[in-house]
């Protein structure tokens, strides 16, 4: 594929090392000479310096010729306009444009994105897609990733395996003999600086982070299955009253388990702004650092903090003082990747990676084949899938121990209909079958080869 990226910042640049990783021809446009000239020395990628709504500059980057442009640069505008200057222009078959500013999403708009008008397929709110990533956890407790799928029927969780875990050192085999009426299977382990594909003789170890699928209605089953009792939250603080702290409060006066909510907003003209948007939710004025207002806000007897603020280090911060106050878990948002792998040994139990949620959408939209859904992983070293089998495929009523599956991928459920099926050696896809997959970044490729069907593209 001949993809064309608008922008060379965190996301354009992530999203350009994983399509060059994957043998695409890339081509990424920056204003910035210096930003195009480090992505395209470091990346198998070319570069072109100009504005990305400019035609003369999308087509020096090959506009005339390309599968999809990906509009990411930080101006919601110019993103907006090189989707159309693309179209009209070039008839790019397809447009996915990053869009921050709420206003243009509001459903009394939703026409100016339509192919008479603005003709973007994808949209992309990196707002919308971090608040539902924390409300997911939020439903979750014990669980640092969920990802759903199958329209929700199914969900990946993440979990951090404590010395406590009640199935330390037992081979993968066994669980269905411990836990005979749980549908679930351990599709990854994160070990060190390793990510595993486990086989069935595997045993889970102190320390690891598993990657389990299970049925939604038998979430808290799974999490306590692996050690994890904690209990939903109803007490929670919210640091930051931006779009992500007013959807969040807005969810959370809805969500019937949810108490008492309240927010800390450093902006006084702000925060006398969400007051009026929301109902139940108190708002203070004042500094998240602020020993008093944390304790004004009830931190010492709160059952979560969620910092979302514009800074990461009011996040990281904020949240530690929650933990040594008393409140019992910390959710935080960290834009700088640096931060990422030391918030575990900070005390954080779960931190988002607003980078890596907007990544995971735009790459959904991006794999060939019948791909309904994906999230990238551990830094992009593996990706859960979501495939939907259709009447052409080869891999069609084949026992999956006769399928030669590559080491590196592994089936973890089957949704056909109603009914999930956790696949054993004897199972067969079905057509419509939407299959989760877990798969190592190398072997991606080699599932979209097998979901994919000739002439289709998507």
């Amino acid at each position: 594929m001949r993809i064309i990226i608008c922008g060379a910042g965190q996301v354009g640049s992530s999203i350009a090392k994983q399509l060059a990783d994957e043998h695409n021809d890339v081509v990424v446009i920056d204003w910035s000479a210096e930003l195009v000239d480090r992505i395209a020395t470091s990346l198998d990628v070319q570069g072109v310096v100009g504005h990305a709504s400019h035609p003369d500059v999308l087509e020096a980057a090959g506009a005339p010729t390309a599968d999809m442009v990906i509009a990411a640069t930080l101006s919601d505008e110019v993103n907006m306009v090189a989707c159309q200057v693309a179209h009209s222009l070039f008839n790019v078959p397809t447009k996915i444009a990053r869009i921050r500013t709420q206003e243009y999403l509001e459903p009394i708009w939703r026409d100016l994105f339509s192919q008479d008008n603005m003709p973007i397929d994808v949209i992309i709110s990196p707002e919308h897609e971090v608040a539902r990533a924390i409300m997911r956890r939020i439903d979750a407790p014990g669980a640092f990733e969920v990802v759903p799928f199958a329209d929700e029927q199914v969900l990946v969780l993440g979990i951090s395996i404590t010395d406590d875990c009640p199935i330390i050192e037992t081979p993968l085999s066994q669980l269905t003999e411990l836990f005979p009426q749980l549908n679930i299977r351990v599709l990854g382990i994160h070990r060190g600086d390793r990510t595993i594909v486990p086989e069935p003789e595997d045993m889970i170890l102190p320390g690891d982070d598993v990657y389990v699928v299970t049925e939604t209605g038998q979430r808290a089953r799974a999490l306590s299955a692996f050690g994890h009792d904690e209990p939903e939250a109803r007490r929670i603080i919210i640091v930051g009253g931006g779009n992500v702290g007013l959807f969040l409060a807005q969810y959370l006066e809805e969500h019937p388990s949810s108490t008492n909510v309240k927010i800390i907003e450093a902006s006084e003209a702000r925060a006398l702004e969400i007051a009026d948007e929301v109902n139940s939710t108190i708002v203070l004025n004042g500094d998240a650092l602020d020993r008093e207002i944390l304790l004004e806000a009830g931190v010492d007897m709160a059952d979560m903090l969620i910092a979302i603020a514009n800074d990461d280090e009011v996040n990281i911060l904020s949240s530690l003082l929650a933990k040594r106050e008393g409140c019992d878990r910390v959710i935080t948002l960290v834009n700088n990747r640096a931060y990422g792998p030391l918030m575990s040994s900070l005390g954080v139990d779960v931190y988002i990676d607003p980078r890596a949620t907007t990544v995971s959408t735009i790459l959904q939209h991006v794999r060939r084949g019948r791909i309904r859904g994906l999230h990238s992983l551990v830094d992009a070293r593996a990706e859960l899938i979501e495939a939907e089998a259709l009447e052409t495929l080869d891999v069609l009523d084949t026992p999956l121990r006769e399928m030669n599956v590559p080491d590196g991928i592994l089936f973890g459920a089957i949704v056909r209909g109603e009914d999930v099926i956790i696949p054993r050696g004897d199972t067969v896809i079905k057509a419509r079958d939407r299959v989760i997959i877990f798969a190592l970044a190398e072997q991606i490729k080699r599932v979209e080869q097998m979901f994919s069907v000739q002439l289709e593209y998507f």
